[in-house]
C-alpha cells in the first residue's frame, strides 16, 4: 500500500530560553532585585540564596553582558506576561503600504479614478506610495513630475499626512502618505 504525503508541519519560533536558578553556571551575576534595584555584583550561589530567602526565582535577563545580569522574580509569571505580549504582537493589525503609479501625461479621468483608489487605501487604514515615473525623454521635466505629484496628493479629500515629502528615485520621483 502506498504511503500518503504529508506535509511538513510549520516550525515554531522559538522563544529564548533563560536560565534558571542552578542552571546558572557563571561565578559573579550582576543582581536586580524585584522592584527593579540594582544590588550589584555578587557571587551567583549568594544571588540563588538570596531569591530563594524571598520565596521567588533568579532568571539571567541578559547572558551576554559581562557579568550577566540575573534578576530575582517569579518566573512563572514572567514566562506568563511573556506569552501574552507575543500573543498581543502577532494580533496586532500590521500597517500595510499600497502602491498607486501615475506619469506625467495621465489623464484627469485616470487620476480620479486613482484618487478614490487612494482614498479607499487611506480609508481602511493602509499607508499609500504614489510614484510617478518618468521614461525617455519625460526625464527632462522632473519640475512638472514633482508638481503632478503633489496636485495629485492634495486631491486626496480624506485626510491624511505626508510622511516622506517628495523623494527622487531612479525612474522617478515618489511620496508617501498616512492616515491621520
Amino acid at each position: 500500500m502506498r504511503r500518503r504525503f504529508k506535509p511538513r508541519k510549520p516550525q515554531q519560533f522559538q522563544q529564548p530560553r533563560y536560565r534558571v536558578n542552578e542552571r546558572i553556571r557563571i561565578p559573579r551575576v550582576s543582581v536586580i532585585d524585584e522592584s527593579g534595584v540594582k544590588l550589584g555584583e555578587m557571587p551567583s550561589f549568594e544571588a540563588i540564596e538570596l531569591a530563594r530567602s524571598r520565596e521567588l526565582d533568579l532568571v539571567e535577563v541578559a547572558p551576554n553582558t559581562r557579568p550577566p545580569v540575573c534578576k530575582i522574580m517569579d518566573y512563572g509569571k514572567f514566562q506568563y506576561a511573556q506569552a501574552k505580549k507575543n500573543k498581543s504582537q502577532s494580533t496586532q493589525k500590521k500597517t500595510e503600504t499600497k502602491g498607486i503609479r501615475i506619469g506625467i501625461r495621465t489623464d484627469t479621468h485616470d487620476l480620479e479614478f486613482k484618487k478614490k483608489q487612494a482614498e479607499k487605501f487611506l480609508s481602511k487604514g493602509n499607508k499609500i506610495k504614489i510614484e510617478i515615473r518618468l521614461r525617455g525623454r519625460e526625464k527632462a521635466h522632473q519640475d512638472l513630475a514633482r508638481r503632478n505629484l503633489k496636485d495629485f496628493s492634495n486631491s486626496i479629500e480624506t485626510p491624511h499626512k505626508i510622511e516622506e515629502d517628495v523623494k527622487r528615485f531612479p525612474g522617478g520621483f515618489n511620496i508617501i502618505i498616512a492616515p491621520e
